[in-house]
């Protein structure tokens, strides 16, 4: 083999070794602000999606790691002011990318087509915005008054525990967890997916862990009635639902009436709703002997 050849070889394992990030205007808004820029070389928007995806798969025939973030218009105009960089320009839309990249929502692209990116992407980003927001109300929660506790941080930990007791006393099963938690400007969300073998501490994700926590903790520090509903899955049987009512720092169970009236009414109108076929709408359990709460 040639000295070229050889050289030509080790570049190519090096790119392979290098990762590559794409940021994208997932929306028509997005994509329609962004045009004000003349270096910005696109006009229709479903075009533009389809380039991308076809940049996506070259990356990953190539063998290496790619990063998709979301391209904001509105903070990439913010930034290159601060920075002062011209934002007519595509190094300045690079450099974006691989600032907020490192530091903001992301998914790893694995070869799955557009349409199921993008709402993954976009539900990364949401999830992101809501940790943030929670968890800048738990900093500004301030001291308890009457004994000096950090009230975020005693409702953090009161949420962690509340989980571990949830988690517990759910068993063996796959467990699909939401938090709903009113806050002074949006209604916060958090989803947990976790599994339990017969015997051992359940597996969850970290990520998904720290957001519910947080999320269920703003609603303690804030004494905000929130709520937490389960659903279980098990082999050969009926899902089951059960739900709670976060009501001062704790989750006090539903009925099994009132679980049924929240699965089968629609938030929004406060119509009902047909029950889901092979769901078994139950109480929520006893969590077991309760401590004080945090503030």
């Amino acid at each position: 083999m040639t000295q070229r050849h050889t050289t030509a070889s080790m570049r190519r394992a090096l790119r392979r070794e290098v990762p590559s990030t794409v940021a994208l205007l997932a929306d028509e808004e997005d994509f329609t602000a962004m045009r004000q820029y003349e270096t910005f070389a696109f006009d229709d928007h479903t075009r533009y999606l389809a380039q991308i995806e076809a940049l996506l798969k070259t990356l990953a025939g190539q063998g290496g790691h790619t990063t998709v973030a979301l391209f904001d218009p509105e903070d990439y105009a913010e930034y290159c002011a601060d920075t002062g960089l011209d934002p007519d320009h595509p190094a300045s839309r690079s450099r974006y990318t691989a600032e907020r990249a490192a530091t903001g929502p992301r998914v790893t692209y694995t070869g799955q087509p557009l349409d199921a990116l993008v709402p993954l992407l976009i539900d990364t980003a949401v999830r992101r915005a809501t940790w943030e927001y929670a968890t800048m109300l738990l900093t500004e929660a301030g001291e308890c008054a009457d004994c000096g506790q950090d009230i975020g941080r005693a409702s953090f930990d009161r949420a962690s525990h509340l989980l571990l007791r949830l988690l517990d006393a759910a068993g063996p099963g796959t467990h699909h967890l939401v938090c709903s938690v009113p806050a002074t400007d949006e209604q916060l969300l958090a989803v947990l997916h976790a599994t339990r073998e017969a015997t051992g501490p359940a597996r969850l994700d970290s990520s998904e862990g720290a957001e519910f926590v947080t999320v269920l903790a703003t609603g303690i520090a804030l004494d905000t009635p929130g709520g937490v509903v389960l659903r279980t899955s098990t082999p050969g049987a009926p899902d089951r639902l059960h739900g709670w009512r976060l009501h001062h720092g704790r989750l006090h169970p539903l009925s099994e009436a009132e679980v049924f009236d929240a699965y089968c009414t629609d938030a929004r109108t406060g119509e009902p709703i047909a029950p889901e076929a092979g769901v078994d709408y139950r109480a929520g359990f006893p969590l077991g002997p309760d401590d004080p709460h945090p503030h």
